[in-house]
């Protein structure tokens, strides 16, 4: 994703209360590729072998009154230092009058120079939600996104299997849509993956043989949810007679999606297989194994219990 100065002054300048302070229109147009901002620190005093000069450089009070404290030659130094990389911008926080030699060389080298009223702490806690949200890493995947019972399951398989199908049903049922044909994915932090449909597509379904529907209409507010975190993905796959399926689910099963692991549950498909009733096991039990209780797991240390007698029997056996 890229970003202009300009594009943050129209997004967020009223919330992070900005004003321009070098000349209307100087540099505007340079792009912010990094979601993350820091502040110049050592780079002012000539230190720069470690700077990241991609970033939107945010000056403080200390950065201010550490250039006031200087004399203008060694002033013009340390400014030029900073701004002779590839800077974004430069934004100064509090609303605090910019040195001399900070908005000369601003102007010269065309690095826009912004003012925020707001205190340093208040304007970092504002933007990085915002940066972070639009350069956080994202895909788009082939499928339908519910919310059942709270977990997002996200259905996928090959074009017709049934995937809308069985969403709709699950709506019918009381569970919400959040996307279906396009999903759109985002990675949130280290693990966590936040589906969403898309903009013009949103909440609206393609049922083969009836065509578009628009889910909100038809089942009202409730049976939608806007994004979801994705936490089951279920695929369905056609039942084939040879294959190996999971029958005890002691082996869990897992998908990487923007490098994230996430469960799989593969279900196959045959005629009079409830798949609506299936979903909604699946996350029951999803909640279950969140709650500490696996299932399975029980079920087979009960089992091993109850045989380790006969095996005590057997290994004494010498006949």
């Amino acid at each position: 994703m890229s970003l202009t100065v300009r594009s943050l002054l129209e997004l967020r300048g009223e919330s992070l209360r900005l004003r321009l302070a070098t000349q209307d229109g100087l540099a505007l147009d340079r792009a912010i590729e990094e979601a993350e901002i820091s502040s110049p620190g050592l780079a002012l005093t000539g230190f720069t072998e470690r700077f990241a000069g991609g970033r939107i450089q945010v000056l403080g009070e200390t950065e201010i009154s550490y250039l006031y404290s200087l004399g203008p030659e060694e002033q013009r130094r340390a400014v030029e230092a900073v701004l002779s990389f590839a800077l974004p911008c430069v934004i100064v926080t509090k609303g605090l009058a910019l040195p001399p030699s900070l908005l000369d060389a601003a102007q010269r080298l065309g690095v826009p120079v912004l003012i925020s009223e707001l205190k340093t702490a208040e304007f970092y806690r504002r933007i990085n939600p915002f940066l972070n949200e639009l350069f956080a890493p994202h895909t788009h995947v082939h499928g339908s996104l519910a919310d059942v019972y709270g977990v997002g399951l996200l259905f996928i398989g090959r074009s017709g299997i049934g995937k809308s199908e069985c969403v709709l049903d699950l709506v019918e049922r009381g569970h919400r849509l959040v996307a279906d044909d396009v999903v759109h994915i985002t990675r949130k932090g280290h693990d966590v993956l936040i589906g969403r449909g898309h903009e013009l597509a949103r909440h609206h379904m393609e049922i083969r043989g009836i065509g578009i529907i628009d889910v909100r209409a038809l089942f009202g507010i409730r049976a939608i949810r806007q994004q979801k975190r994705i936490e089951v993905v279920v695929q369905l796959v056609e039942w084939q007679q040879h294959d190996a399926y999971e029958r005890t689910g002691l082996d869990s099963d897992h998908t990487s999606i923007l490098d994230v692991p996430i469960r799989r549950v593969s279900v196959p498909l045959n005629p009079g297989k409830n798949i609506t009733v299936i979903s909604e096991v699946v996350a029951m039990n999803h909640l279950l194994r969140y709650s500490g209780v696996d299932s399975a797991a029980e079920f087979d240390a009960r089992l091993r219990d109850a045989m380790a007698p006969v095996r005590e029997y057997l290994e004494e056996d010498y006949e």
